[in-house]
């Protein structure tokens, strides 16, 4: 470069002294100028862009909350790439692959960045899409690439071990012959391939780390062992495993210091650390556009309704629209207290997604069994809408559909495991004109009771929809508080007061 700017210049002061015409040759030299800079400027660009990537898995376990179990899982089964004298003297072979399951958001590819991270690894990483290809070929090419990759990468940053990460790997790995595509398979037969050649004495040592949320859709051959020989459960995080991701998801970000973030991590059950680590950026959101300085236990309150039902539509109910809804919601909260006290943590009816109206409520703990009684409650709380819209209107309305299709799948639930009339009963030899018969029956049984727990609210239920209609929106705690006054006065008229 420095050269040809020398000659450029000698040649124009030639071009000078002769008497000759210069502008053309300077404008040529500019434009050869600034060309050769921009192609220097992008290759720069491009090396630092790979630096980056070189680095780019840096993330340590500590910074994935609510994994313990599978964080352990994974460490252990990783501690042979990092003591592998120990691993060769007790004469223990070596892993090659480690499956990652669970639901999406859970934080499996964390998870593999903290494994290469945890044994300092080279690491590569691609999803089971990009070997998807029509032409028959590419796919099994392009596995073959990613392992020479691994490996040359491992080498050029002096590590001696690599992993591998594939992300929804069901989209190659599913059962052969059932995509009726010959390229799945061959795709397919070159992993098995690579994995069976892999030595655990060559240097660098490979390990393939998987993940998908439908192992069901695997093929045998690649979960025997020698190839994938761990199946890790990466599972929707319970209570203690929330609160532990919020505090990681708040530590940089300036919340109220009355912020209670037990209560926030009991309302959020089934979010995944992916849905709370978006709870937390969108009350983030909301303390900007409110203009605070802080981040309110209020603005997490509206973030939940935002993950959970999305963002307020533009749609504008008629008043009428909104204290039928109104009248809906408030059957669901006064069904929910009712089987289950200070389980109402919100209610409103501002138009979110698809939903006019929403009730938040908190679970007592997290479940994963349930008797009849519960089920039953569930059922309660899923017909109280319609029940109450029965009571003041004296009709229902198409808002209740979905909630009568969670009251059917919890009744068939009661039915298939054996906590019906019916007894013990096998799915594929049960009829299902029996099946329809006995959900009916329960679904009958349950709206009785339903309008047994509503029928002394129904009164006072039309003044107090017209307070929420005005208010849009209120807390469980004032919802509550309406509640207990209904009792107090229904006391004293008892009492002759």
């Amino acid at each position: 470069m420095d050269w040809l700017i020398g000659a450029g210049v000698a040649v124009l002061l030639f071009l000078i002294v002769i008497g000759s015409q210069a502008l053309p040759f300077i404008v040529l030299i500019l434009g050869l100028g600034y060309l050769m800079f921009a192609l220097t400027g992008k290759r720069q660009t491009l090396s630092a862009g790979s630096r980056e990537t070189a680095i780019s898995h840096a993330v340590h376990f500590d910074h994935i909350g609510g994994q313990d179990t599978a964080k352990r899982e994974l460490m252990e089964a990783l501690d042979f790439l990092r003591l592998r004298d120990k691993i060769k003297s007790l004469g223990i072979r070596p892993l090659r692959g480690i499956l990652l399951t669970g639901p999406p958001g859970t934080g499996k590819t964390m998870m593999a960045k903290a494994a290469a991270t945890y044994t300092d690894s080279a690491f590569v990483s691609a999803s089971g899409s990009e070997f998807v290809e029509m032409y028959v070929g590419v796919g099994a090419q392009r596995v073959r690439e990613l392992f020479k990759k691994a490996r040359a990468n491992a080498k050029k940053l002096g590590k001696d071990s690599a992993i591998i990460f594939i992300d929804e790997i069901d989209v190659v790995g599913g059962k052969r012959g059932a995509q009726n595509h010959q390229e799945y398979d061959q795709t397919l037969n070159q992993l098995l391939t690579e994995m069976d050649g892999m030595q655990t004495t060559q240097n660098p040592m490979i390990l393939v780390i998987a993940a998908t949320n439908r192992v069901d859709m695997l093929d045998s051959a690649l979960l025997r062992p020698g190839r994938f020989d761990r199946q890790i459960k990466v599972d929707l995080p319970d209570k203690d495993g929330r609160l532990h991701i919020l505090k990681i998801q708040t530590k940089d970000k300036p919340v109220d210091p009355s912020i209670d973030l037990e209560h926030i991590a009991r309302e959020t059950f089934g979010f995944s650390g992916a849905q709370l680590e978006s709870l937390t950026n969108e009350a983030a959101i909301i303390a900007l556009r409110q203009n605070s300085k802080v981040i309110l236990q209020e603005y997490f309150r509206d973030a939940v309704d935002k993950v959970l039902m999305g963002e307020k539509t533009g749609r504008i109910p008629t008043h009428e629209e909104l204290f039928r809804v109104a009248v809906h919601e408030l059957g669901h909260a006064i069904a929910s207290e009712q089987v289950r006290p200070n389980s109402v943590s919100h209610i409103t009816i501002a138009p979110r997604g698809n939903a006019l109206g929403f009730v938040r409520q908190i679970p007592e703990s997290d479940s994963y069994l349930y008797t009849k009684e519960q089920l039953d409650q569930q059922i309660i709380v899923a017909l109280g809408g319609a029940v109450a819209e029965e009571f003041i209107f004296g009709n229902r309305s198409t808002g209740a559909q979905s909630d009568f299709l969670q009251a059917s799948r919890l009744a068939k639930t009661e039915v298939l495991c054996g906590l019906s009339r019916i007894g013990i009963v096998a799915e594929e030899h049960l009829p299902e004109a029996i099946l329809d018969e006995e959900v009916r029956n329960i679904l009958s049984e349950v709206e009785n009771r339903t309008k047994e727990v509503l029928f002394s609210f129904a009164e006072q239920l039309r003044s107090f929809a017209e307070f929420v209609v005005k208010e849009e929106s209120i807390s469980g705690q004032a919802f509550r508080e309406w509640l207990l006054s209904l009792k107090s006065d229904t006391m004293a008229v008892a009492s002759g007061h």
